[in-house]
């Protein structure tokens, strides 16, 4: 099976973005503990589709939002691609050595969390089965399509009662915010798939993902 053509510009791209990324200036690096988190893109139905997770609403930190895979750096990983593989299979299922790493993005700081977190992409060149894998961490597993989230009228931008403004996503019934929305705006913009959108649509945040002890510290909080 070949490639799918948006494969290699997409690595080309985060090769050469690499350092220069909306994220990184957002909210820089500051030298803390590690961890990644997994951005896997696989060809569905109706083109390129992304991987996402429902977070388990127990959670202290943010509790039923949509993220990516991944977690904190292991003593054990070799790199944090390493990190970001094996937390998508602790979380989900997905078989590791179906998936090829592209590149990845500068690491953001998460204060709530008090990590620098990596974005690492990856293309799931072989699908395996995915679902919840570990319920203490995950309520469910959705693919959605790269056609959905760049729908305009599933575009939008959100107000945190911080004051903070970002990017959003209306996508499988959730909203996408926070850093995963900045990640996935920058796939967006790195791979050619953004379309335009009306930028004066202003969402709130739902209060059901206000739930952290952050929430009002300002965009860091997710």
């Amino acid at each position: 099976m070949s490639d799918p053509d948006w494969v290699r510009p997409l690595a080309a791209a985060l090769a050469r973005a690499r350092g220069r990324q909306r994220t990184d200036a957002l909210r820089p690096a500051r030298g803390a503990r590690p961890a990644a988190v997994l951005i896997l893109i696989g060809t569905g139905a109706d083109g390129p589709e992304i991987l996402f997770v429902e977070r388990a609403s127990t959670l202290r930190m943010h509790a039923g939002q949509i993220a990516f895979p991944g977690g904190a750096r292991d003593r054990g990983d070799d790199d944090l691609a390493t990190t970001a593989l094996r937390e998508a299979h602790e979380e989900t299922g997905v078989d590791s050595g179906g998936i090829e790493v592209l590149g990845s993005l500068p690491p953001a700081h998460v204060s709530v969390s008090g990590f620098d977190v990596t974005a690492v992409v990856g293309w799931w060149h072989t699908v395996s089965p995915v679902g919840v894998a570990d319920p203490r961490e995950v309520a469910s597993v959705e693919m959605v399509s790269v056609a959905e989230l760049t729908r305009p009228d599933h575009r939008a931008l959100v107000h945190h009662p911080s004051g903070y403004s970002g990017p959003a996503f209306e996508a499988a019934g959730h909203l996408i915010w926070g850093l995963t929305a900045h990640l996935v705006d920058g796939v967006l913009d790195l791979a050619g798939w953004q379309q335009p959108w009306d930028r004066s649509r202003v969402l709130s945040i739902p209060k059901r993902y206000l739930t952290d002890r952050a929430s009002t510290g300002g965009h860091d909080a997710h």
